[in-house]
């Protein structure tokens, strides 16, 4: 269940987190803090998970740069289906599902970048009823020590938010 300090958390310093480049000038700052935002949400008309994260562009080419020793350009890829693979399999490596004590298997749909920030989009097909989420979240813990993956997930119409601080990466959400 969100705490006070987690809506204030996501209210306020989110926003002013993905406005860090000095655009105007053209000169990138770096910016103060590490995030990833994970949705996950349960449509069960379709009986599906539905899956999103979002990182700062820059964060993810580096991690992807560093773990696949390659060069990485999400926003003006030359080879486009080598960037998806890299993309698709980072995540896969670093976000796993357990749907009422049942590991799942998530299905890449792509990416696409937004302003200074990369979604990787997911579904996981076949979940017709969620009582329990195990989800564990490592994205860009080998970048940063002061990483905080934010989780935000919807079942049933009921939204819960936990923040996981590095190293933390395990949450169970019942609904």
């Amino acid at each position: 269940m969100a705490t006070g300090l987690n809506r204030w958390f996501f209210l306020w310093l989110i926003p002013l987190h993905f406005f860090t480049l000095e655009e105007a000038r053209g000169v990138a700052r770096v910016h103060p803090l590490h995030l990833s935002v994970t949705e996950i949400n349960h449509n069960s008309t379709d009986k599906t998970l539905e899956i999103s994260c979002k990182m700062f562009t820059d964060d993810f080419e580096k991690v992807l740069a560093q773990n696949y020793k390659t060069k990485v350009d999400l926003i003006n890829p030359t080879d486009m289906p080598a960037m998806e693979k890299l993309v698709n399999d980072f995540v896969q490596k670093h976000l796993f599902v357990k749907a009422d004590n049942r590991s799942i298997q998530l299905s890449y749909l792509g990416y696409e970048r937004d302003n200074e920030a990369v979604y990787c989009y997911f579904q996981v097909e076949n979940i017709g009823v969620v009582k329990k989420l195990e989800i564990s979240n490592s994205i860009l813990y080998e970048l940063f020590t002061d990483q905080i993956n934010m989780m935000h997930v919807t079942v049933g119409g009921k939204r819960k938010s936990m923040k996981l601080d590095y190293p933390d990466k395990e949450v169970v959400m019942s609904f």
